[in-house]
């Protein structure tokens, strides 16, 4: 009887361990959604902030929390703006721009009905009737919105809410006034192509001519009888991208006036802004995108270098963080990697280099901003793993560390830098949003997922374990693993490996994540994850090294993870897999090609199966142009080694995917075929590339199944 009994409590207790575990519906309900405080706007006394709350748009004191009154208020005009999606104010606050019925295009890019709410009458207009409007701005005054629709650009006078047109040749897939193009919404990372000069009477545009420009066509299924052609303008490696052109348009005169970006045509123009005081900036880079260059340009439009970078391989990508004028206008600092990692230096636009502000083996990831001589930025210093938040002077030295705590850190400063919001992450902290002053104490705690860090405690989540090995060339690779809650060393677990190997990219990080890759840890898979060369964070050499060979260094490291992973002693050797998206999913089918059946089973998703099929700008500053580096491209393609496929594999593509073409799994699928070997694949019809609107959840339901039943 006494053992009957105890018998019977083992079994409950058991029942209640079990009950405690989850699934992927657990993930795709949101119990595992982090809390934070989102939509936050510093205002320009620097001592408020707003965030959106219910509907509200509301005033907070930044030094003591509290409420300190509501800015506006959806459900006062819920008959004329059901809902908005963001917000933004005129320099002196007295206006809102409101962003409703937002409707998707790309990846960055969407169309919108704006609103405008004015504070001092507490009425909302709309700020043209037609609508679907893209990326409007306010005027440094506030007395103005310049917008773009149909690929022209327009500007509203908000005295009368007259409409002016400032272009009038915007044609579709031919002329893009104001706005960016595919390539350059996707790659450069902006959408909005035209800037107000800071005494709001001109505004500076960039003039996108894709008539040379291949097209590529979507078929849309949705619920038609007929498919319906989507057709637009892509441009492939080593293919013709768009001439570009700068202009500046004078408010007060009524014309444009064309800027001197240079003799050369087949060149990106990835930025264009003023300085402070007034000047014309914009960046240059060539279409190998080896040689970048900064340029003022005068009233005349006639420009200088006042900035030249080369590199043998490529110069990193830039943006907004790339170049900052300080506020007089003559000097900036620099974000580049010519020392072999990332770092920031000042330079003086007629003198060039005056300072180097920071300094050592490892990388600045993110210029925060500069404020009172001080510039303040986010670095992997100590780790790359793990990022915090430093100031700087602007001669290199009092450099402070504003955070403490070892994880991954992101931060939303006051103007002025007086206070700060962080969000910190690591892999036993969900997201801990705290608001610090200007030397970094914290004030008090903004969220801190109390709830739920005590749910991930009672679901049994486990956590990633950080570990390091060096591969067959002696590199040192970073790498994490997540072992089962209930995991026994005597025990040999099947193990999933998932990855990314971009180049600059990091998966391998101190931070929290939830995924459906977490669940198979619960049915008894260990979960591995490896930064191979050609990931960031560890300086310039480890980035570039795979230059102009994609996918050889990459496919070498995650095949030698997989042999070290199958050394160890709880490991399966003959139930390892691997998985990866896009540039993953090409990953995951050259290993699973090249591993000499090391992998029993791969997944790749929406992967690149032949470079010359994606666009320009990642794949020509990566791997060259196709014309001059042929090896680069086919040595690598998957699409070239279908016949040595051993193990299970399954293919998933969306139909509807305008950034990696369906081609690619279409062309892999033919050389599967053809060379006689098995295989499993998906298609989300008219779904993008991350599986929306339709097969987000769906995809990831069947993978979890996909492993369950072939690893």
């Amino acid at each position: 009887m006494r053992y009957l009994f105890l018998s019977i409590l083992v079994l409950v207790a058991m029942g209640q361990a079990q009950a405690q575990l989850f699934d992927y519906s657990d993930v795709k309900e949101g119990k595992f959604a982090v809390k934070t405080v989102s939509g936050v706007r510093s205002m320009a006394d620097g001592e408020h902030y707003t965030a959106v709350k219910d509907g509200k748009i509301v005033r907070y004191a930044y030094k003591t929390g509290a409420e300190a009154g509501t800015i506006f208020d959806q459900a006062d005009f819920k008959e004329q703006i059901p809902s908005f999606s963001d917000y933004a104010f005129s320099a002196d606050e007295g206006k809102i721009l409101l962003t409703t019925n937002r409707k998707p295009i790309y990846r960055r890019s969407f169309t919108a009905d704006y609103w405008i709410y004015d504070r001092t009458t507490k009425t909302v207009h709309r700020l043209s009737e037609e609508g679907a409007e893209q990326v409007a701005a306010f005027s440094p005054d506030g007395s103005r919105v310049a917008f773009v629709r149909q690929n022209d650009i327009w500007v509203v006078d908000l005295a009368d809410y007259s409409l002016s047109r400032v272009t009038s040749d915007g044609v579709r897939n031919r002329i893009i006034n104001g706005h960016t193009d595919w390539v350059y919404e996707e790659e450069f990372a902006f959408t909005r192509a035209f800037e107000w000069a800071p005494d709001s009477r001109r505004i500076a545009y960039l003039r996108f001519d894709e008539s040379r420009v291949p097209e590529y066509t979507i078929m849309r299924f949705e619920q038609n009888l007929y498919p319906q052609p989507y057709t637009y303008k892509y441009p492939k490696a080593g293919e013709p991208n768009s001439t570009v052109e700068l202009y500046v348009y004078d408010l007060v005169a009524g014309k444009s006036s064309k800027v001197d970006v240079g003799e050369e045509t087949d060149q990106y123009l990835p930025r264009i802004g003023w300085t402070p005081a007034g000047e014309l900036f914009f960046y240059r880079t060539n279409r190998r995108q080896n040689h970048f260059e900064v340029l003022l340009a005068d009233a005349a439009g006639q420009s200088r270098v006042v900035y030249d970078e080369k590199d043998s391989r490529y110069v990193e990508r830039v943006d907004d963080q790339t170049i900052t004028f300080l506020p007089k206008g003559d000097r900036f600092v620099v974000k580049n990697e010519t020392s072999g990692n990332m770092h920031l230096y000042l330079f003086d636009v007629d003198k060039g280099v005056v300072d180097t502000l920071t300094r050592g083996n490892w990388d600045v990831v993110n210029l925060v901003g500069i404020s009172d001589g001080r510039a303040y930025y986010i670095s992997n210093e100590g780790s790359p793993l793990h990022t915090n938040f430093y100031s700087v002077k602007m001669n290199g030295g009092g450099k402070r560390r504003l955070t403490e705590g070892e994880g991954t850190f992101s931060v939303a400063p006051s103007r002025g830098f007086t206070y700060f919001i962080s969000y910190f992450s690591n892999v036993s902290t969900p997201n801990l949003v705290r608001l610090h002053d200007a030397s970094g104490k914290v004030l008090r705690t903004l969220e801190d997922n109390a709830e739920l860090r005590k749910m991930i405690d009672e679901r049994r989540v486990s956590r990633k374990e950080f570990f390091r090995f060096r591969n067959d060339y002696g590199n040192m690779l970073n790498g994490y693993m997540i072992k089962p809650y209930n995991f026994d060393p005597s025990k040999r677990y099947p193990v999933l490996m998932t990855q990314y190997s971009g180049p600059g990219s990091q998966e391998v990080v101190d931070r929290w994540s939830m995924d459906w890759t977490d669940v198979l840890v619960q049915d008894g898979y260990i979960v591995v994850c490896v930064d191979g060369r050609g990931t960031g964070g560890r300086g310039t050499e480890f980035k570039k090294c795979t230059y102009g060979n994609l996918g050889a260094c990459e496919t070498e490291d995650q095949i030698a993870a997989a042999k070290y992973v199958s050394t160890l002693p709880y490991v399966d050797p003959n139930r390892i897999g691997i998985y990866g998206w896009s540039y993953g999913g090409f990953m995951a089918l050259n290993c699973m090609l090249k591993g000499e059946g090391i992998f029993k089973m791969a997944i790749a998703v929406a992967p690149v199966t032949s470079w010359r099929f994606y666009d320009t700008i990642y794949t020509e500053i990566y791997n060259g142009l196709p014309q001059d580096n042929a090896k680069g491209y086919d040595d690598n393609s998957p699409i070239y080694f279908a016949d040595r496929l051993k193990g299970r594999l399954l293919i998933v593509h969306g139909s509807g995917d305008d950034n990696v073409h369906v081609q690619n799994t279409y062309r892999m699928a033919d050389a599967l075929v053809r060379a006689g070997k098995q295989f499993d694949m998906a298609i989300y019809p008219d779904d993008n590339h991350s599986m929306v609107p339709a097969g987000r959840h769906h995809i990831r339901e069947r993978m979890i199944d996909y492993v369950l039943k072939n690893l």
